[in-house]
């Protein structure tokens, strides 16, 4: 396995074992260069975190998440067979032909929704193996390499993860929630019935115009905002 190169205003640390969340977030902290990727690429695990630093209100920036989310979906669209279907949770699961296989979590400096974030970290979690090789003690949970991508090096993927996340802010920032709202819309997971999300169960009725999650609780109607998925690593 080579070592991961990234596109311009991109750098590359391995954390060499450690968890790449924490130290992107402790990274951000003290003042790292925006666009720094920190990665863990295991026998069994795939992780890695981008720092961002974004220049609007964290409310608009939480836009991140399904941003990475997408990018993640189009990346291994292009490395996997065909077959391979990629969805998306809307508080961050990674699906693979239904089964879930990993999370994206996202953390800022802050949590005042409308205040410009000093940073912001976007980390990646990904299954390669499964915990058992009795997959059907656990059928809703699975494994890249459990899907028939056992041709998806780690590195490319996380390699192509980034440019297809790059593209995806791109056009972000050049044309709104509009697109980001369609794309991450069509590959969405989950979205029907009654859900748990941020603590807060409801029925799902829809999405707003920012992704943020409409959930009917009781009798009323109670928006969840991207923000709500907002952690910081153990």
């Amino acid at each position: 396995m080579t070592r991961p190169e990234f596109p311009p205003l991109f750098s590359g640390q391995d954390a060499e074992g450690g968890d790449p969340f924490a130290l992107a977030c402790a990274a951000a902290e003290v003042g790292c260069d925006a666009g720094l990727v920190i990665f863990d690429l295991g026998a069994t695990t795939l992780r890695a975190a981008i720092v961002f630093a974004p220049d609007v209100p964290l409310a608009d920036a939480a836009a991140m998440l399904p941003v990475c989310g997408v990018g993640f979906q189009n990346a291994l669209g292009a490395l996997a067979p065909p077959e391979v279907g990629v969805h998306l949770g809307w508080d961050g699961g990674v699906y693979l032909n239904g089964g879930r296989a990993g999370h994206l979590a996202m953390a800022a400096s802050g949590s005042d929704t409308g205040i410009e974030p000093d940073w912001l970290v976007v980390a990646l979690t990904l299954s390669l193996w499964p915990d058992s090789d009795d997959t059907g003690l656990t059928p809703d949970q699975t494994a890249l390499y459990a899907e028939g991508c056992a041709d998806v090096a780690p590195d490319q993927l996380l390699e192509a993860w980034v440019r297809h996340t790059l593209v995806g802010i791109n056009n972000w920032a050049d044309g709104g929630m509009a697109k980001l709202h369609s794309d991450w819309s069509g590959i969405a997971h989950g979205l029907e019935g009654e859900m748990t999300v941020a603590g807060r169960t409801g029925t799902y009725i829809g999405l707003d115009e920012n992704l943020g999650l409409l959930l009917k609780i009781d009798s009323e109607t109670v928006l969840i905002p991207l923000t709500a998925t907002l952690t910081r690593p153990a």
